[in-house]
């Protein structure tokens, strides 16, 4: 043996002799240092309380804020724009002129009018035969209609503003000729002479799905959180569209949501998260889902601690599970402790089945201290 031991190399003899040592080491610590550090650790349990808090379920959807006033304006008559006393940025109230045009052809247009008015009523008044007052009479109200038309033209040489808000586009000037006269744009739609928009109401429209839309109805809450928002506003249900707008072969209809929650630092054309919230139920009691043991018969249990420190099993009834927390509605009131973990230190801990650690700062849903949580929601599919 020392025959074969000289001829070995001295790097082979050094590495023998360190996996020699290593072995020796590790005999050691299996069974001396890892029992005593078994022996010596003791298992911890977390507890926390069952607390109530809010339930929901939603459907979730995208879309865009918008003004719910946008409002183009435009001449109905024909003329020659001679006053536009507004401008791009200006808030306008209702029935504010915005801009009038030349009423020299429509005075002329109303004054002829009238007087074939005038000339119709004189023959009706001559007419001797029931034939004649009959024709006489139709004249009387074709003329009559007229007069009414010509007066209509007047009244609307003065464009007024029809809702109150914040003029954002100006498309007419002094000199421009409106009307049937003015022809299409460029692009060959006629473009508005005005646009306002509302300041003070605001909406977004969401698609939803076939399947979910049947879970809504006008009137149901909403949450909306806009881009770069940290906080949702809140809304209702203001439309539910009938028809599809989808393109995509699959059903989805339009659903409109009126912003009632704050309206300041609204923009139009922001991007907006919505929950449509079809249910709502408040002062469930719920405990962490961890905390619920389902055994192979059906049978559901959460651990407490009793007067002598032992665990037992106290049988419960759950609900719904929303989230990361369970509802109980039977076994268990408020304040009520139950176990959520059993471990042991330093050795990755095994317990129940569903068991684990408790975060630090409380478990989502359900603060430690066993105080009301936060809401807790289900989302629907998104949709959109």
């Amino acid at each position: 043996m020392q025959h074969v031991w000289r001829r070995t190399t001295p790097l082979t003899r050094t590495v023998t002799a360190v996996v020699l040592v290593a072995l020796v080491v590790a005999g050691i610590w299996w069974f001396g240092i890892r029992d005593a550090s078994a022996a010596s650790a003791e298992s911890v349990t977390r507890t926390v309380a069952a607390s109530l808090t809010t339930m929901q379920k939603s459907v979730s959807g995208s879309g865009t804020l918008t003004p719910s006033v946008h409002q183009d304006v435009s001449f109905e008559v024909t003329g020659t724009v001679n006053a536009v006393p507004v401008a791009v940025g200006q808030t306008v109230t209702v029935g504010q002129p915005l801009a009038t045009v030349d009423t020299l052809q429509l005075t002329a247009d109303l004054l002829q009018a009238k007087a074939t008015l005038a000339d119709a009523q004189a023959k009706l008044a001559d007419a001797s035969g029931s034939a004649q007052v009959a024709a006489a009479q139709a004249q009387v109200d074709v003329a009559r209609s007229g007069v009414d038309t010509a007066q209509s033209a007047m009244d609307g040489a003065t464009l007024t503003a029809p809702v109150a808000g914040l003029l954002t586009a100006v498309n007419v000037e002094v000199g421009d000729a409106v009307g049937s006269s003015a022809g299409p744009s460029a692009s060959g739609e006629t473009e508005a002479q005005f646009t306002i928009v509302g300041t003070d109401a605001w909406q977004v429209e969401v698609t939803v799905s076939d399947a979910d839309v049947a879970l809504v109805e006008v009137g149901d809450q909403a949450e909306v959180t806009l881009d770069g928002a940290t906080e949702p506003v809140f809304g209702t249900i203001s439309a539910i569209g009938l028809l599809s707008t989808s393109d995509t072969g699959v059903a989805a209809y339009p659903v409109t949501v009126a912003v009632t929650g704050d309206q300041e630092g609204l923009h139009d054309g922001v991007a907006a998260e919505v929950e449509l919230v079809y249910e709502r139920r408040t002062d469930v009691l719920t405990v962490p889902s961890l905390a619920v043991t389902t055994a192979a018969d059906g049978t559901t249990t959460v651990q407490q601690t009793d007067a002598d420190g032992e665990l037992v099993d106290v049988p419960v009834t759950t609900g719904e599970t929303s989230g990361n927390v369970t509802e109980i509605t039977e076994g268990l009131a408020e304040g009520d402790e139950v176990v959520l973990a059993v471990f042991t230190p330093g050795t990755g801990g095994t317990g129940r089945q569903n068991q684990g650690t408790f975060p630090e700062g409380g478990f989502q849903g359900v603060p430690p201290d066993g105080g009301t949580g936060p809401v807790l929601q289900q989302g629907g599919p998104t949709n959109g």
